[in-house]
């Protein structure tokens, strides 16, 4: 039998960076991995998806090239290549882990991995042992029982990045990060793109006014959308699919090529003997503490499996925060109020920290400031005047409560209000840091200044 410091149970943007850290730590470390290193994240989620946004992305460029003051005869797509330029991307990213996984010395095992007593696991009939196991086996697209896939006409996002041929109509069932992205995707390449959504907005779990400025957006592209509408029923049975759509105004049938069910997610952690160690679970969560230990001493857990947000950088700080813990290094608890979440359609949304909703629900007594695109110079010049800057401040105290981002590019300018709540800094501070022009990112301190009174370009 193997033994090990650390084993590793998945290998997507949580379970390779953990097994990085480990052994960087000076832990005897060892990966497990059924399929392809680096996840669904790099081979069917975060990247491969990119890809396909970024080809849509160049491809409206083309078609408004006269904007520009260019000519281009015709723009045309072939969306075989675009798909196979996504894949290609994907196989890219996997061998560089490959390689990061060589370069740091840790052993990679295939295979079907379940935990045992112990502290061992099992991969297809051999055992390896460690100290300490950690699992990362991530999640996959969530079924609804109204809206059953069978991978042809009723799809997951796997199946939306490699179609073997482009769809005339698509539903999308579900409208946040991964539906909308899907949807911009899809209405950019030519398909005709209806968005179902449960809730009164899409992008739900934003703040209300960028939702409403994606779907004044969305519905400039062309994209029809259904909010406070659920799908109750779907025929397969002939040659496209009908979905019954139950709204206020009653019900409604609409037709198309395929369905997209982007209504979540369902974590991984049937059959790999969460049971037979006696790990607990709450609604398809593994419970941890703040450090990802589970309720049996030397496993762990962490990443989507766990009550954290179901993204790939938290995983990978979950993953950094319990190793170095196992190191007897001194940490803090990650803050998940302080976690930053992107969605890459076109225009893009980045947001941290509260909604405006969230800081009244809260009793705070708020100072809000929004800076158009409309009125930034660089966003003028690139011809990507869609959306804002809106931030919120606590009056009181000058504490930046939350950051809200929609339009081009902001998934990279979000990351400076992250790191501004995190040293505590004040909105005053902001405006007295000095931000460079023309750039979209001054639309951040421009913000600022309205929260203040002290706007000068609007």
């Amino acid at each position: 039998m193997s033994k090990y410091d650390i084993i590793v149970l998945g290998s997507g943007p949580g379970g390779y960076v953990t097994a990085i850290r480990a052994s960087q730590l000076g832990f005897k470390t060892a990966i497990i991995e059924k399929e392809n290193l680096g996840g669904v994240c790099l081979n069917w989620g975060c990247i491969p998806t990119k890809a396909l946004l970024k080809s849509a992305q160049v491809f409206e460029y083309l078609k408004h090239a006269e904007d520009y003051g260019l000519k281009v005869k015709e723009a045309e797509h072939d969306f075989d290549a675009v798909v196979k330029r996504s894949r290609g991307v994907a196989e890219g990213m996997s061998k560089g882990v490959q390689f990061l996984m060589k370069k740091n010395k840790i052993d990679v095992i295939n295979g079907y991995g379940t935990l045992k007593p112990g502290k061992k696991v099992d991969v297809d009939g051999t055992e390896y042992s460690a100290d300490h196991i950690i699992i990362a086996t991530g999640a996959r697209s969530r079924e609804l029982p109204s809206l059953p896939q069978d991978g042809k006409k009723v799809i997951g996002y796997r199946e939306a990045m490699t179609l073997p041929e482009q769809p005339k109509k698509m539903i999308v069932v579900g409208s946040g990060a991964i539906g909308v992205e899907f949807a911009y995707f899809y209405n950019s390449m030519g398909t005709e793109v209806t968005i179902v959504e449960y809730l009164p907005n899409i992008v739900p779990v934003e703040d209300e006014d960028v939702s409403k400025q994606l779907e004044r957006s969305f519905k400039k592209s062309g994209i029809n959308i259904m909010t406070s509408a659920e799908v109750t029923k779907v025929d397969t049975s002939g040659e496209g699919v009908k979905a019954t759509v139950k709204t206020a105004k009653g019900e409604e049938v609409l037709e198309a090529d395929i369905i997209l069910s982007a209504v979540g997610i369902k974590t991984n952690i049937e059959n790999i003997g969460l049971e037979d160690v006696g790990i607990v679970v709450d609604r398809d969560k593994i419970l941890v503490n703040s450090f990802y230990q589970t309720n049996i001493p030397g496993y762990y857990a962490i990443g989507d499996v766990t009550p954290g947000q179901a993204l790939a950088h938290v995983a990978s700080a979950e993953g950094i925060l319990c190793v170095e813990k196992i190191a007897g290094q001194h940490v803090e608890a990650l803050d998940y109020g302080n976690i930053p979440g992107c969605t890459y359609a076109t225009p893009e949304i980045a947001s941290v920290g509260l909604t405006e909703k969230q800081a009244k629900e809260k009793g705070y007594d708020i100072k809000i400031g929004k800076f158009p695109f409309s009125a930034s110079g660089k966003a003028s010049a690139g011809g990507n005047k869609d959306g804002f800057v809106k931030v919120i401040f606590d009056a009181k105290y000058g504490e930046w409560l939350g950051c809200h981002m929609i339009g081009a590019g902001v998934t990279d300018m979000i990351a400076e209000a992250v790191v501004a709540r995190k040293l505590e800094t004040t909105g005053h501070e902001v405006l007295k840091a000095v931000h460079p022009h023309p750039t979209m990112s001054e639309a951040v301190m421009e913000a600022v200044a309205a929260a203040y009174d002290e706007v000068i370009h609007i």
